[in-house]
């Protein structure tokens, strides 16, 4: 992989809540994210260096909000680690759960969602064994119990399409809708699932190798590349207790969780486009602002979210393209 370019930080903007873990924009370039007491907050003036940025609250999950998806009917579908997959009607503020359990067991770190054209909702469960709170116990462990699950039109109930992921996270639609590309984390990759065509049903490798652990996706619209949040940087020793004993890996997954955490200074995003290719890798080291979960672009800015801290982000984005 080339060399990065510089990741240029024009503006941080504290919010009135934190962990803006996954940040989307609307069809009006106003930021949509969810905060750790369960509110969502629409952004708007970000891009307007000289004005505060307008923050309102549109509803409350009642538990932890990750990753969003605008519907085309405006409302929005929300993965909440504690509640499940919901729905909410932002004009009025009601929330609705579609799914609280799969095949009797409860749902909980569901993680990232994507509206496919025939109706269906796919989302992802990163772990079915550590909750939120104990993310790095997962990571550290290699758990391998991320799903990939469609809600079909209509339906009640949830299907398992994909198991046995490495902490299964964003989710993003191709171009023409014929496939997804979703984040493992701990392998490093984003992996394809294809929707349509003579492969329908199938998963392989996207894009490998990564220089980070990939978090939510956002397209840029139609015809623009994917961006993928990096998370956290590669950790060499960290390749090599995933190659250990799984008992090995529990003891190491048990200590990490007791241990305090602070991200590093190292921060990354990629924009990827259909076919796997790398078209822009931005990084920055010493960064103040760490551990970027999400990335999405507004009025030619790149605007970061992150599960760490209180705040997030605008950048400068690349000025080839």
């Amino acid at each position: 992989m080339d060399r990065p370019t510089a990741l240029r930080p024009l503006r941080y903007v504290r919010l009135p809540g934190h962990g803006p873990e996954d940040v989307i924009a609307d069809p009006h370039g106003r930021i949509l994210t969810g905060v750790a007491d369960g509110r969502i907050l629409r952004l708007a003036g970000l891009t307007e260096p000289e004005a505060p940025p307008r923050v309102e609250t549109l509803t409350r999950t009642g538990g932890r909000p990750l990753g969003l998806e605008l519907l085309p009917d405006g409302d929005l579908l929300i993965c909440d680690a504690e509640r499940g997959l919901l729905r909410a009607d932002l004009g009025t503020g009601s929330v609705r759960v579609l799914v609280d359990e799969v095949a009797g067991e409860r749902l909980r770190f569901a993680s990232n969602a994507v509206a496919a054209p025939d109706g269906s909702v796919f989302f992802t469960v990163s772990s079915r064994r550590h909750p939120l709170q104990n993310w790095i116990g997962d990571i550290v462990e290699d758990t391998r119990t991320g799903r990939l699950l469609r809600l079909g039109p209509g339906a009640a109930t949830p299907e398992v399409v994909l198991e046995g992921l490495r902490f299964a996270n964003g989710l993003a639609l191709s171009a023409d809708g014929t496939f997804l590309i979703l984040a493992e984390t701990s392998a490093y990759r984003l992996t394809r699932y294809w929707l349509t065509g003579p492969r329908a049903g199938r998963s392989e490798p996207f894009a490998e190798n990564l220089p980070g652990m990939p978090d939510n996706l956002w397209r840029s619209g139609p015809g623009g590349p994917v961006w993928v949040a990096l998370a956290g940087a590669r950790v060499p020793p960290l390749d090599v207790l995933h190659r250990a004993a799984p008992a090995v890996r529990r003891a190491a997954a048990r200590a990490a969780v007791r241990a305090p955490f602070r991200p590093t200074g190292t921060i990354g995003v990629l924009a990827v486009d259909d076919d796997g290719r790398v078209v822009h890798h931005l990084a920055r080291r010493h960064s103040r602002f760490r551990m970027v979960t999400s990335a999405c672009t507004t009025a030619g800015r790149l605007v970061l979210g992150s599960l760490w801290e209180p705040g997030v982000a605008v950048c400068a984005l690349p000025t080839d393209g």
